[in-house]
């Protein structure tokens, strides 16, 4: 036959109806040569979902899952070289086997004479029909009662109305109810749930509203009454429908009683309360906005002048929330009269304040705004930006300035060979609130330091920042020299030099040590020794040249890696002594043999756990020893001693300590005053036989020595012993007394004369 154009040999009917969720298949074919391709698409251009699928190269169309938003009009194309047709579309349309409901009845309740309309409305294909039940039994339009499609209406109601009705929808798919009751009412009318308040507060020129809903049926009819005068329309008072009452802009004269009357065809009710008018509420002082210091403690005012009929409540809102004051009750407290005291002020106390007060009648509130201020917040992100030997280059940003304007800051620094935190000199010498960064000087070299910065306000100084990183400053010369050079003593032929040793933390760098230079008294030539230790702080010169006791300059300097530093100021120290010479016991009354320099002498006990060694300078022939144990035997010696050290000991003696004062103060103290005589009685002091014996009583100011004394003055009352004086008793406050004497006695009763 030769190539022609496609033949599509399907006839499509008018529509198709599918059902909701079912599988609809469309099938197309052609006639062509060459063989035509097929294709589907929707009319309407929508293009199609995901869920469809070609089948059979493409002459059947397969859509599952049917739903409402497939339905429309599809078309069939065949196309080859020859060219192309297209069968007319082809409309899908879904269709509900079975009636559902759009809109159903419910029960309801109506009092006799009003109206009812009941609608219910169904979707379904074929489109159902309505009909109406009464009880299971088929309702028939008629009279009151009216069917049109859905809907029911029966007029002025009845109690025979009442009773479950159904409305029945249906078509051949399939038929479906829906039920609803029906309550018609006929009562009296009833305030019983209703009433009018026993008393109602409204304050002078306010709008007062009385509500009377009884409950009736049918609704009753209602009228006013003030005292026994029924109300009518007036300017002022409004009577609506519903059976409100307004009475608008009111005053004392409509202070009353107002009785509501309800009526209907089956009786009368009446409810009644009585209206007070109150005078407005003033607020006669008000909180002001303020400005305090943070740990300060204020009071808010809130002070109101009311009608003493009306109940009244004060309450406190701080930035928008209601105070707790059994929670916060640590800052806040609250007065009867409505003052709000807060105490200790933190920073986040800071806010608006609203007082608010409620009545019977109305609420008013003030509000005041509290700025608290207090030293600045700590300055953050503390860095070190440069670094040299002496100074360093410190950076921060700042805190919060707490209500008052940062005015200055102090930079701090630690070291490890620091006891906390200290301030730093800087350029510029004060750093003003407006800087960021200051060059801290006069850091010592070769030194791990940490910086923080404190801000301060007009307020004060507030807490310091975080520590900046560890730093170490550069390496230096020493510029410190070693001091207190001096020495002496050693043994023959020795040259003995000592130096206060150079603190780590001034020793510049690393490789530290010393140099110790010296020569005889008028030489030039010095002799150098180099010392690597840095904690040495002794050098000793060993030469049988040496004579004894022979003056020499010494001088020590420090050096480290990167050179030198200066030398210590010259000291004379001679070399040592020979130290041959002897000590005869005291208690001989014998000189030395061999009057050589004596420098001192020094007193031993042959128990070093009690005594050990007291030294005394100078030519002394007594010395007095403290911190003795009471009651203890001591065997001491004396031993001379010079540069050399010390001599031989003298014959040891021994002595016994006495036994120490009763630690107990004279109990149950009395006094009179007769004119200028004063008597006093006391309970005697009994010692302990490992305690000295009472040989008295010391009676005065906590002093031997005449006093001159206030109107009123203490005294205390001490015993007196071989061991000393005891323990005071507690100040006995004596009055009018101008001056008095110290008595030691050893009398319970104390005779106190005044001249």
């Amino acid at each position: 036959m030769g190539e022609y154009e496609p033949k599509i040999e399907v006839h499509f009917t008018d529509s198709v109806p599918a059902a909701k969720e079912s599988v609809v298949k469309l099938e197309c074919f052609a006639l062509g040569n060459p063989v035509p391709e097929i294709s589907w698409r929707r009319t309407s251009g929508i293009p199609f979902p995901s869920k469809v699928k070609m089948k059979n190269s493409n002459a059947v169309l397969e859509i599952p899952n049917f739903q409402q938003e497939d339905s429309g009009t599809y078309e069939c194309m065949a196309e080859n070289r020859r060219g192309k047709n297209a069968a007319r579309g082809l409309s899908i349309q879904m269709f509900t086997t079975k009636p559902h409901w759009l809109q159903t009845m419910t029960d309801t309740v109506l009092s006799i004479e009003e109206n009812l309309l009941w609608e219910c409305k169904a979707n379904g294909k074929p489109k159902p029909s309505y009909s109406w039940l009464k009880n299971g039994e088929q309702l028939m339009a008629e009279g009151r009662v009216q069917i049109e499609n859905g809907a029911l209406s029966i007029a002025v109601l009845n109690l025979s109305d009442s009773g479950m009705y159904q409305c029945v929808a249906e078509n051949k798919h399939g038929i479906i109810y829906s039920g609803g009751q029906l309550m018609v009412l006929a009562s009296p009318p009833s305030f019983s749930k209703r009433p009018l308040r026993a008393l109602l507060k409204a304050r002078s020129g306010s709008e007062v509203t009385l509500e009377c809903k009884p409950q009736a049926s049918p609704p009753a009819i209602s009228l006013w009454k003030k005292g026994s005068e029924i109300l009518q329309r007036s300017e002022r008072i409004t009577l609506l429908p519903n059976g409100t009452l307004k009475i608008a802009n009111v005053t004392r004269r409509d202070a009353a009683s107002y009785t509501c009357v309800a009526k209907n065809q089956f009786g009368t009710a009446s409810t009644t309360g009585r209206l007070l008018v109150t005078e407005p509420t003033r607020i006669t002082m008000r909180p002001t906005n303020m400005e305090i210091i943070v740990g300060e403690s204020i009071v808010l005012p809130c002070q109101i002048a009311c009608d003493p009929a009306l109940d009244v409540s004060f309450s406190w809102a701080f930035n928008g929330q209601l105070i707790d004051f059994q929670r916060d009750s640590d800052h806040f407290e609250r007065s009867i009269s409505g003052d709000l005291m807060i105490r200790n002020i933190q920073l986040n106390h800071g806010g608006k304040y609203v007082c608010v007060i409620d009545t019977d009648v109305e609420s008013l509130s003030t509000s005041a705004i509290l700025v608290v201020k207090g030293p600045p917040g700590p300055p953050d992100k503390v860095a070190v930006e440069e670094i040299t030997d002496s100074t360093a280059q410190v950076s921060w940003t700042p805190g919060r300035d707490n209500g008052s304007p940062i005015t200055g800051y102090i930079i701090q620094a630690r070291t490890p060979f620091t006891v906390g935190w200290q301030a730093v000199d800087t350029v510029p010498e004060v750093v003003n609130g407006n800087m960021l960064t200051a060059t801290v000087v006069a850091l010592n070299a070769w030194v791990e330091y940490e910086f923080r910065v404190v801000a301060r306000n007009t307020v004060g100084l507030g807490e310091p920042s975080p520590a900046s990183a560890k730093t170490r400053t550069e390496d230096a010369i020493p510029d410190t020299a070693p001091t207190d050079v001096g020495g002496g003593g050693g043994t023959k032929s020795e040259l003995v030099i000592t130096w206060e040793p150079v603190p780590e933390e001034l020793q510049n760098g690393e490789g530290f040590g010393y140099i110790i230079a010296f020569r005889p008294v008028g030489t030039v030539t010095w002799t150098r020794a180099v010392i690597s230790t840095p904690g040495v702080a002794r050098y000793v010169f060993r030469n049988d040249t040496i004579p004894p006791f022979s003056p020499f300059d010494v001088k020590v300097g420090a050096y480290n890696n990167r050179g030198e530093g200066p030398f210590s100021s010259i000291a004379t120290v001679y070399s040592a002594e020979e130290g041959t010479f002897r000590l005869h016991s005291p208690a001989a009354k014998t000189l030395p043999a061999i009057p050589e320099r004596v420098l001192g002498y020094e007193v031993y006990d042959t128990k070093p756990d009690t005594v050990g060694k007291v030294r005394i300078s100078g030519n002394y022939t007594m010395v007095n020893i403290t911190g003795l144990k009471a009651n203890t035997v001591y065997y001491l010696c004396v031993a001379a001693f010079n540069t050399a050290g010390p001599g031989p000991q003298s014959a040891p003696i021994n002595t016994t300590t006495k036994k120490p004062p009763p630690d107990r103060a004279p109990l149950n103290i009395q006094w009179t005053m007769i004119g200028s005589t004063l008597t006093m009685h006391w309970d005697p002091v009994v010692a302990l036989d490992t305690e000295s014996k009472v040989t008295g009583y010391l009676v005065g100011p906590n002093s031997l020595q005449k006093s001159d004394l206030s109107s009123e003055s203490g005294m205390t009352i001490k015993a007196m012993s071989e061991g000393g004086e005891g323990v005071g008793s507690e100040p006995i406050h004596i009055h009018k007394l101008s001056e008095f004497t110290v008595v030691l006695c050893s009398s319970h009763y104390f005779l106190f004369d005044h001249g």
